[in-house]
């Protein structure tokens, strides 16, 4: 039998359907190369392989019966920042020490709705804030690629790098993840993997912990095109408990990948040539634009003239919002609690111990920028910002474009405790430059494996949509992906 964890979403589906094995023996399969793999790349930090077996079990009784969801003994994997009911959530954090949510959150119900089965839940940055996924209380999370003939472990990406890490490195068929200022694009551009952040109000936010409420939108990171529609469809849909979901009919997303893009108008932002980009990125971003126009699509230039001021007004409104949503956790009713002389002090204790550097790095950029004397001269105007750089994407929108193509991150993934980085916060938050545009005007946009660097490291482009129209994305990136036709599989040293 052919390896299962080696199969993607749609083929597993196939296999399940023909009763070529069971649900059982496809989670038994990933929850054995979760055991061998996880202690070298430390993607999970917590495997739930009993309620697995049970989810499997039930899910072939419904494939016996005909009865099959969309994503019948799936397995996957869920960021820990989603709640998941009597199983550790705890956002990568110190602070939420042993939380175990008495709810569910409405995306795992959809997708246990569905039929998928949980493997664990995946390492992330600490409450999402990182590019690098080192910030976790559990450690960094190690990427499943090494540049060749080296040994040296490189980063994932960030905040989602356990649910990258784990998709490439067969260790879950596909995953959720969370995306603020490019969470889930830039960690699937340095894995190889495809992920999608969907229209903001696709997905429900409700029982997912709080970054920066604006900006957070959930979706999947998986090994193709075809199973990240089939995940986002499962995912996605109107929540009465979260005031920012969007009430409208959820597409048959998997529907739309072979679609093609004949006919469509791919603009090319001039202001994403950035200086001293690396000669590699510029030049996958070119033979991006040729597969589109061998395929019919139409390349036009266009301008954001904003774009320059979206990384500044992003790491004023992300840590504004952040410090507010992080105000709760005080070691009052849940989560690690350091005893003090008084109340106040135990809060104070508390939050110094919980949070880690990153986290308050931004808790204070937050407070600073949300304080009387620079409330206006800060926020307020990133704000209005924020409000410019919509406005440009609705021009070019309205304009005629269709979707829009760009790198997706600056570069392929750098070191674990690279010094430059670790030593230059600005120089880790350059990472999102690509990405935080699409977050601050609430757009959807897919992350492509694409290419190769001189290295051998995988290379993503981004397409960027209208709202709603992620079907125009899923037709365009399947037509990178079938261009690019690489293999982007990790060689296994784990």
């Amino acid at each position: 039998m052919t390896d299962l964890t080696k199969l993607t979403i749609a083929e597993a589906r196939k296999g399940l359907a023909a009763k070529d094995f069971t649900a059982a023996e496809l989670t038994g399969a990933y929850l054995t190369a979760i055991e061998a793999g996880n202690p070298a790349l430390n993607a999970y930090v917590a495997v739930t392989a009993d309620q697995a077996t049970e989810m499997a079990k039930a899910s072939d009784e419904k494939l016996g019966k005909g009865e099959a969801g969309l994503l019948e003994g799936i397995p996957v994997g869920i960021k820990d920042l989603f709640g998941t009911k009597g199983v550790h959530t705890q956002a990568a954090s110190h602070i939420l020490n042993g939380f175990k949510p008495e709810y569910e959150s409405t995306v795992t119900s959809n997708l246990w709705r569905d039929g998928a089965v949980m493997l664990g839940k995946l390492n992330m940055d600490e409450f999402a804030m990182g590019s690098s996924n080192e910030t976790s209380y559990y450690g960094p999370v190690i990427n499943p690629f090494r540049a060749d003939g080296s040994n040296a472990n490189l980063v994932p990406g960030g905040s989602s790098g356990g649910s990258a890490s784990a998709v490439a490195a067969w260790l879950c068929a596909g995953a959720t993840a969370t995306d603020t200022g490019g969470s889930i694009r830039q960690p699937a551009a340095l894995t190889g993997t495809v992920g999608i952040k969907p229209t903001y109000g696709r997905c429900s936010r409700w029982g997912v912990v709080a970054f920066a409420s604006s900006l957070d939108q959930a979706g999947p990171i998986a090994r193709s095109v075809e199973d990240a529609a089939l995940m986002m469809t499962s995912m996605s849909g109107f929540d009465p408990k979260d005031s920012t979901s969007v009430d409208m009919p959820v597409p048959d997303f998997a529907a739309a990948v072979e679609r093609g893009v004949k006919g469509l108008t791919i603009g090319v932002p001039r202001e994403y040539r950035m200086d001293g980009m690396p000669a590699e990125i510029e030049k996958l971003w070119q033979e991006g634009l040729e597969w589109l126009k061998a395929e019919g699509a139409t390349v036009q230039d266009i301008s954001l003239p904003h774009t320059k001021y979206a990384l500044p007004a992003y790491y004023i409104v992300a840590p504004a919002e952040a410090s507010s949503n992080l105000a709760r956790y005080d070691g009052v009713k849940y989560g690690l609690r350091v005893s003090g002389k008084d109340i106040t002090d135990m809060y104070e204790l508390t939050r110094a111990a919980g949070f880690g550097r990153e986290v308050k790095r931004r808790i204070m950029i937050g407070t600073y920028v949300l304080s009387a004397g620079y409330y206006d001269a800060y926020y307020v105007r990133a704000q209005k910002v924020r409000t410019l750089i919509k406005r440009d994407f609705e021009d070019v929108f309205n304009g005629g474009v269709d979707a829009i193509l760009t790198p997706a991150t600056p570069s392929a993934a750098f070191g674990i405790g690279d010094e430059d980085m670790a030593n230059d916060p600005v120089k880790m938050y350059l990472n999102d430059i690509f990405t935080v545009t699409v977050n601050m005007a609430g757009l959807p946009g897919i992350a492509v494996p694409a290419g190769k660097d001189s290295k051998g490291l995988p290379l993503g482009l981004q397409l960027i949509g209208k709202p709603f129209d992620e079907e125009t994305l899923f037709a365009a990136a399947r037509v990178i992906e079938k261009s690019a036709g690489g293999d982007f599989a990790p060689r296994r040293w784990w």
